[in-house]
C-alpha cells in the first residue's frame, strides 16, 4: 500500500519560510516523479511543484517560481519543499501525491496546513 507522510507544516507570518517533507512507503520511491499539491479553501487543488526521479527536472507553478523548491532523497524515501518568502495566499493545506502509471492511481498523502498570517 502506498502511503504518504507529509509533515512540517504551520503558521508563519508574510515573508517566512517553511520547509515540508513527504516520506514515502509502499512503492519502489527511486522510479517515481513525485509532486507536491495545495488546495485552498473553496478553490480547487492545484500543482505546486514536481521533481523527477532521479531529481534532475522540477517543475514549478509560475505562482511559486522563484520562491519554492522541491528537493528529494531517494536513500531516505523522502521529498521535501523549500518555501521562502511565503505570502497569505500560499495559505492552503499541501499534499504530496504520485501517479503510478501501472496501476493508473494517482496517491496522495493526508496533508499539511501551513497558514501564512501576520
Amino acid at each position: 500500500q502506498v502511503q504518504f507522510v507529509e509533515s512540517g507544516g504551520g503558521l508563519v507570518q508574510p515573508g517566512g519560510s517553511l520547509r515540508l517533507s513527504c516520506a514515502a512507503s509502499g512503492l519502489t520511491f527511486d522510479t517515481n516523479g513525485i509532486s507536491w499539491y495545495r488546495q485552498a479553501p473553496g478553490m480547487e487543488r492545484e500543482l505546486v511543484a514536481t521533481i523527477t526521479s532521479t531529481g534532475d527536472r522540477t517543475i514549478y507553478a509560475d505562482s511559486v517560481k522563484g520562491r519554492f523548491t522541491i528537493s528529494r532523497d531517494n536513500a531516505k524515501n523522502t521529498v521535501y519543499l523549500q518555501m521562502n518568502s511565503l505570502k497569505p495566499e500560499d495559505t492552503a493545506v499541501y499534499y504530496c501525491s504520485t501517479y503510478i502509471l501501472s496501476r493508473k492511481v494517482r496517491y496522495w498523502g493526508q496533508g499539511t496546513q501551513v497558514t501564512v498570517s501576520s
